[in-house]
């Protein structure tokens, strides 16, 4: 049977505070392939220095293809004392995009009749040019799951892994409702704090919950940060 002896501990951490974050209230971010900054560059070391303090390494490491991924994932290797590691980088888990909304302020492309709209559509809300939070959700899970859960040649023998994924925010809640199976409506209203850690095991029993936005490897309490559009 598929799973039978089949076990993944998924680590989905995002990325470092970018140069957007840093940059409120823009709709569709200041750069959608914003750097870090210097807090991020220090918060993805901090991450590192947590996983290598209580002994926790991967089997795979996996970031988006988006920079400021990219530069988190190797300020956690340096943390990890693994500079030089290599980890595969993935189109499929960048962040939602908007291309309308680059450079408007969220004042501008919220208006009363867009949030109305967007409170009906919910998953399937459009912005400009954009992507869907379902079009998201599904090529990021369809990425997962071809990559292992129903990569027949991995889980169907004896297996075990621990699993780095390096990601966003919107793109990790998409996830999270499609794991978790919540009110899609709750999507936009989970926090995820950068670089936090939300840990899930697939096994035989299949998916389960070990944590959500722990960020307590940072030098101050979780914001429940809800940066829904960056």
């Amino acid at each position: 049977m598929i799973h039978e002896e089949f076990r993944c501990e998924f680590y989905f951490i995002r990325h470092g505070q970018s140069e957007s974050n840093a940059t409120p209230g823009m709709a569709g971010g200041a750069n959608f392939d914003a750097p870090l900054t210097i807090i991020g560059q220090k918060q993805a070391v901090l991450v590192g220095e947590r996983f290598f303090r209580d002994k926790v390494d991967f089997d795979r490491i996996y970031s988006s293809s988006l920079t400021r991924t990219v530069q988190t994932s190797r300020g956690m290797l340096e943390g990890m004392k693994q500079p030089d590691r290599e980890f595969k980088q993935v189109d499929a888990i960048i962040e939602q995009q908007v291309k309308g909304w680059r450079g408007v302020t969220t004042k501008e492309a919220f208006t009363p009749e867009v949030d109305r709209y967007r409170a009906l559509k919910g998953k399937d809300f459009v912005g400009p040019d954009g992507e869907s939070i379902r079009e998201v959700q599904r090529r990021a899970v369809n990425w997962l799951e071809d990559e292992f859960i129903y990569n027949r040649e991995l889980c169907s023998g004896p297996v075990s892994l621990r699993v780095a994924i390096i990601g966003h925010g919107n793109t990790s809640r998409a996830l999270f409702q499609h794991i978790m199976g919540f009110d899609e409506r709750m999507i936009l209203r989970l926090g995820i704090d950068n670089t936090s850690i939300s840990r899930f095991v697939f096994d035989r029993g299949g998916w389960s919950v070990v944590c959500l936005n722990d960020s307590s490897h940072l030098p101050r309490e979780t914001s429940g940060t809800f940066e829904i559009r960056t």
